[in-house]
């Protein structure tokens, strides 16, 4: 069901309150905050501490110290690269994307909710 337009109306006001209060958390609850993880990064550091892992267990086999603080560091190092987040990127003007020109989040939604009903019919 959609909203009236006084709803619609009010909704929008309440978005660009919350830009001009906090534009850096209204940012992060954008369409784009799902995808902030990189899957390379992700996928190194796990390899990383992997081989962390290995790098320690070779320090304690060989009962030395540097080598097994050496892998722990690795590990360290690997969980930090692998949850780094991407920047996101919020073009403005002439370059706008299509999905920030067309409105607000409500409104995207409606109208693939209308290109969804008018597929089926």
């Amino acid at each position: 069901m959609p909203l009236s337009e006084h709803e619609q109306k009010m909704l929008e006001q309440l978005e660009k309150q919350l830009h001009e209060e906090d534009p850096k958390f209204a940012d992060s609850m954008g369409a784009d905050a799902l995808r902030t993880f990189s899957t390379k990064h992700i996928v190194l550091g796990v390899l990383g501490v992997i081989v962390g892992i290995l790098v320690l267990l070779l320090g304690v086999n060989l009962q030395n110290i540097f080598v097994g603080v050496l892998g722990f560091l690795l590990m360290g190092a690997s969980v930090y690269y692998g949850t780094l987040r991407r920047p996101g990127r919020r073009r403005s003007g002439p370059g706008a994307s299509k999905r920030s020109r067309n409105g607000g989040f409500l409104q995207r939604l409606e109208a693939q909710w209308d290109e969804r009903r008018r597929d089926e019919a």
